[in-house]
């Protein structure tokens, strides 16, 4: 079993990421954290709660973290996850409170107690990693690995140079990809081809209570059409830890830029190391119809554990 711990900003495709968690075989998600980052930190807060319970995940922890970036102006991205993040699905309010304490000292404590055992992945802003790895950098010896949904190589989504996840905080990002660690980087470059179309919502529909989640949200992140559609952007950095073949990586020099007037946020990638040593390995290419079975499975099985 893959030990994960995510930390995450949800969001439609965080949603969508936790629910290919929950359903898949040989992973153990043994706590979630939040970030502001989609919506508001008490927005992502309460959705990861409401998720948590929804999607069957018993008691994990999902413990809140910083509200915004280190240094910089807030940046949020309601008008592609609605008002309250999920888009049009609505869940049941959660029963269960959150954990004591912030998702730094959760990330922190959470990996002293099980070193060189469970992966990362960041599927936000990189706030609370930042501060983490600021507050006891042997986390960086400590984690398994750490995979996060951000960035790119070609272009940005928030503006032409910059990927939403780094832009809410490129101050954190570059802290996170100086501190030490190889970053598995899933960017848009990837992230983009793995797009809900009507196949992939036609195998949604059947899927009983779980449908409820997945059909309304994808539908609100986008036009769904026979040859495209929103890509759950989330959902892929989840999917490489269940399977690493799926997308092909690329060793490269990542600098993420903090101060450009038009570039800021963005992710400098340079795949020519000459003597350098790589701080990331690079997607840069999604098998997609593979892509499609191993989520569809993973949704299929939550879905028969969750019924009608």
């Amino acid at each position: 079993m893959t030990k994960v711990l995510i930390d995450c900003d949800p969001g439609i495709d965080d949603a969508m990421a936790l629910a290919l968690a929950a359903g898949a075989t040989g992973l153990d998600l043994v706590a979630i954290t939040t970030v502001g980052g989609n919506v508001d930190l008490s927005l992502t807060t309460a959705n990861a709660l409401a998720l948590r319970e929804f999607l069957g995940l018993g008691d994990i922890p999902v413990t809140p973290g910083s509200a915004g970036a280190l240094m910089h102006r807030t940046v949020r991205a309601g008008d592609v996850h609605g008002d309250t993040g999920l888009g049009g699905a609505v869940l049941p309010p959660p029963l269960l409170a959150v954990a004591e304490g912030h998702a730094v000292d959760c990330i922190i404590d959470t990996l002293r107690a099980a070193p060189g055992e469970i992966t990362l992945v960041a599927i936000g802003p990189l706030t609370n990693l930042a501060l983490a790895v600021r507050r006891e950098p042997r986390v960086v010896e400590w984690a398994h690995d750490l995979v996060i949904m951000g960035g790119s190589f070609t272009r940005g989504n928030h503006n032409p140079a910059a990927e939403f996840n780094i832009l809410a905080d490129p101050e954190a990002a570059a802290i996170v990809f100086g501190a030490g660690w190889t970053v598995k980087m899933l960017g848009l470059d990837v992230t983009l081809t793995a797009m809900v179309t009507t196949a992939e919502l036609d195998r949604m529909r059947p899927l009983g209570r779980l449908a409820e989640l997945l059909v309304p949200a994808a539908q609100f992140y986008g036009e769904v059409t026979e040859h495209g559609g929103p890509a759950i952007h989330d959902a892929c950095a989840v999917a490489y830890v269940l399977d690493p073949s799926l997308v092909t990586m690329v060793p490269a020099v990542v600098n993420v830029e903090t101060v450009g007037e038009f570039t800021r946020g963005m992710t400098v990638v340079d795949f020519q190391l000459r003597d350098r040593r790589p701080n990331a390995l690079v997607a840069t290419a999604l098998n997609v119809p593979r892509f499609w079975d191993l989520v569809l499975e993973a949704y299929g099985r939550l879905a028969a554990r969750l019924g009608g």
